[in-house]
This record gives structure tokens, C-alpha cells and sequence, in this order.
């Protein structure tokens, strides 16, 4: 089927995806209800009225704030703001944050697809069940992306000076993206490394010193209270402890083995792609790798996973990006959310772990650019030209073509189909080598976690 080329037909194939996007919203996916902006809202309005930041619980429930000190002070605006006020504050973060994401994803290759592209990324998009998610629950994932993927851009465009404070900034606020820091080590960015770990320090000892008892609280016990962000074998938990629990396997010695075997097959594939230049690559395999070894990542967590959507459409895969973005559009986990034994409960409970765990091994790497092959290309390779030929094949000796990114065929591929292009977007290479995921309308059950009740940040 060939996509429509006029305006008219354009303008009814979005109007038709956007109805199938409402309708399946509408319908399919469970409301979380703002489960996680109400923990964040109500600690910070305890917190602020004297409370302890760490003792609030949702009422009914055993969840509350789980984030460092750090956090709740970059969330202290809330507390001058009502419930409903909040969640417009987050609706509106939610979307410039994603915005800028997928202007550095798409590289320059955005402006060709302009506001028919900008449609066919948003039908997806809304499809996607981690963002979905998060902007369900309230959730910070797309910020802390948009942070990350600032540094990526940064790199990518040569523009080092400050490449870091993004991943410095997330990694205060949440503790995962610390693993792009342990990236910039490996790519022999020891300034961008060094800022970063400052960045983070510096917000970290800030909170300590406006919040000592919070932070006291923070790094001796709550950090250590695993019970405070859910059952690790529930069924959204989609990280490799997530599979090993629902398999009943006790203790973290296997965990802690398998861990480290995905950090080898990461540093050994990240390295490799920073080497190259291979920044988009790079980025998307520290998320992937995030996700893998932290001990609990909730569906929504999966945020992480949409950089390597991108970086397989600019390799040419686009069939292969389409069917795994699909498959993480359905919600398929929860077919296993009440029973995960038996053969089809550890294949298909675990599908996302499945996924992620596919793109750390199989992402295309060294996807070096045009411009950048052209800038390494031996200069004898055009001065061998035989002398009497030199007029006529003078001209001929350019630049080697950039390749063109092919518009998004459709919702499932259009979120990534914008990132496609080559450039200095993290589309391209450039000039420089806690809560669970379900939640109900319904009131909260004693697990906010099950696929008919709300979870916890």
C-alpha cells in the first residue's frame, strides 16, 4: 500500500489513525490515575508541613516516595499547586520533553516530514504502552530522556563544552542513568564523565545540606527498603531480576551474574560505537543495558527503549523496528499478570525483557555517516585520476550521497520514522568520533501494581 501523496488523502489517513489511536486508548489500556504525581504531590505536601519526606504513604497503600532527596526539592513547586493544577504542569512537561526527544532522534531528516510526519509519530507514540504509561502514572521517564539524550546531542553536534550536566542532572533525580557516566568513561570522554559525576554530586550534596534529615533517611534506609517500590516477580517488573523471580530463582547470585555478563556484552558494544562515532547507538544500548540490570524496571521505565527504534530505522531496518515497537504496543505481558509458570509465562510474561535484551546483542553499531567517510577518504584515491582525464572527471569526485530517510509507513513505524535521517541529530553520527506499570480507575487494591489496580512511583 503506497503512502498518499496529496494533502486531502493525508489528511484522512491521520484522521483515520488518530480515531483507531482514541478508540484503542479509550478502551484498551488501564487508566493509572496519576498514581505516581499523587506520591510525589503528597510527600512533598507532607514534607513541606513538617512531615517526614520518607514516612508518607498513599493512603491504603504501602507506597511512597522512593527518588533521592534531590527529587522531592526539584518537585517542591507542586506544593503551591493544587491536584489538577499538577497534573496540567505535568501534561505540559510530558510534551516538551517529548518533543525535544524526537527532535534529536530525527536529526535533520524532521524538517522534511513536517506536520504529516509530526501526526503520524504522535498516532504512534500514543500507542507505545511505556510512554503511555508514564504519562499516566505521572511519571518523570520522559524528562530524565529528554536530559539524556541533551548530552547525546551535544556530543553528536561537537558541541562538548557541556556535555554532561544532562546525565549529571538525571542521575541525582533517579539513580539509573548513572550508567551513562560508566558510557563516557568508556568512550574516552573523561571531561564530559568528570562533569557529569559533578553535576551529580553537587545536586546530591545541595539536598544533604537544605535537607540533612531527609537525606540521612534517604541513603541509610529507604534506599535499601526494597519493599517500598513493589514485588520484584510482578509481572511489569521487566528487568532480569523481574525474570528470575517470577522463575522462583532465591538470592541475587545469579542475578549479580547475569548482570555483569549484559554490562561486558554493553561495554564491549557501547565502546565500539563511540568509537566510530556511533553516538546514537552508543546512548541506546546504555538505556537498553539500564533497563537489564536494574533491579526493578517497570513497563514504563521502558522509555529508555525508544533511541534504539531510531537507530534501527536509520540502519535500514525498518520492518524489524516496526514489529518490536507493535509488540511493545499491545500490552502483552499482562496476559501472564495473574500466572507466569509453564513455558508460555516465561516466554511471554517476560516479552519486553525478551526485546530489550535482543536489541542490547543485535544493534546495528558503527553506522558512520556520509560526511564523516568522505572527511577519511585517502586523497589518493582521487588523485590517481589519469592526468587527461582530469577535466572530466573533475566534477565527479564529490562528496559520496547521504543516504534519505524514507517517510513513516504507518502509525506503528511513524514514531521512529522521523529519526531515520542522517545529520547532526542523534539520528545521524556526527562531526565527534519505581512504580509499576498498571492502575485502575478503580480503588487502589492492596498490590497498585496488578493489571486492575494502581501502582507506586
Amino acid at each position: 500500500m503506497r503512502a498518499p501523496r496529496t494533502v486531502c488523502g493525508r489528511l484522512a489517513l491521520v484522521a483515520v489513525l488518530a480515531a483507531a489511536v482514541t478508540a484503542f486508548t479509550a478502551t484498551v489500556p488501564l487508566l493509572r490515575d496519576w498514581f505516581d504525581l499523587r506520591v510525589y504531590d503528597g510527600a512533598v505536601d507532607a514534607w513541606v508541613h513538617g512531615g517526614r519526606l520518607y514516612d508518607y504513604r498513599v493512603p491504603g497503600t504501602p507506597y511512597g516516595f522512593t527518588y533521592p532527596p534531590f527529587a522531592a526539592l526539584a518537585m517542591l513547586p507542586m506544593a503551591l499547586l493544587g491536584p489538577g493544577a499538577a497534573v496540567v504542569l505535568c501534561l505540559l512537561l510530558d510534551a516538551a520533553a517529548l518533543v525535544w526527544v524526537l527532535r534529536v532522534l530525527a536529526g535533520p531528516s524532521w524538517r522534511r516530514h513536517g506536520w504529516y510526519g509530526a501526526a503520524l509519530a504522535a498516532c504512534a507514540l500514543a500507542l507505545y504502552e511505556p510512554l503511555r504509561d508514564t504519562v499516566s502514572f505521572g511519571q518523570v521517564n520522559v524528562l530524565l530522556l529528554a536530559l539524556v539524550l541533551t548530552d547525546a546531542w551535544l556530543l553528536t553536534t561537537g558541541r562538548t563544552r557541556w556535555a554532561g550536566v544532562g546525565i549529571g542532572l538525571a542521575a541525582a533525580v533517579k539513580l539509573t542513568p548513572a550508567l551513562f557516566i560508566g558510557l563516557l568513561l568508556l568512550a574516552r570522554r573523561p571531561r564530559a564523565a568528570a562533569l557529569a559525576a559533578a553535576v551529580a554530586a553537587a545536586a546530591t550534596a545541595s539536598a544533604a545540606l537544605l535537607a540533612p534529615a531527609a537525606s540521612r533517611s534517604y541513603w541509610t534506609e529507604a534506599l535499601w527498603d526494597t519493599g517500598r517500590v513493589g514485588r520484584p516477580d510482578y509481572v511489569s517488573n521487566q528487568s532480569l531480576q523481574g525474570v528470575l523471580a517470577r522463575l522462583g530463582v532465591a538470592g541475587h547470585t545469579v542475578w549479580a551474574v547475569c548482570a555483569l555478563a549484559v554490562l561486558v556484552v554493553w561495554a564491549r558494544r557501547s565502546r565500539r560505537a563511540a568509537a566510530a562515532g556511533d553516538w546514537p547507538a552508543a546512548f541506546a544500548l546504555t538505556g537498553l543495558a539500564a533497563c537489564l540490570v536494574s533491579p526493578v524496571t517497570w513497563v514504563h521505565h521502558l522509555v529508555w527503549v525508544l533511541p534504539s527504534f531510531a537507530v534501527l530505522l536509520r540502519a535500514g531496518h525498518p520492518r524489524v523496528a516496526g514489529a518490536l515497537y507493535a509488540v511493545m504496543c499491545t500490552s502483552v505481558v499482562w496476559l501472564w499478570g495473574e500466572d507466569a509458570s509453564g513455558v508460555d509465562g516465561f516466554l511471554g510474561a517476560n516479552t519486553y525483557t525478551w526485546i530489550t535484551l535482543g536489541l542490547l546483542l543485535l544493534l546495528p553499531v558503527d553506522q558512520v555517516p556520509a560526511e564523516r567517510r568522505s572527511r577519511h577518504r585517502s586523497p589518493s584515491a582521487t588523485a590517481a585520476a589519469p592526468r587527461q582525464a582530469a577535466p572530466t572527471t573533475a566534477t565527479a569526485s564529490g562528496h559520496p550521497g547521504r543516504p534519505s530517510s524514507s517517510a513513516a509507513a504507518g502509525a506503528t513505524t511513524g514514531v521512529a520514522g522521523t529519526a531515520a535521517g542522517p545529520g547532526p541529530g542523534l539520528g545521524g553520527a556526527g562531526r565527534e568520533a519505581s512504580s509499576d506499570p498498571t492502575g485502575s480507575t478503580r480503588p487502589a487494591a492492596a498490590n497498585p501494581q496488578s493489571s486492575s489496580a494502581r501502582a507506586s512511583s
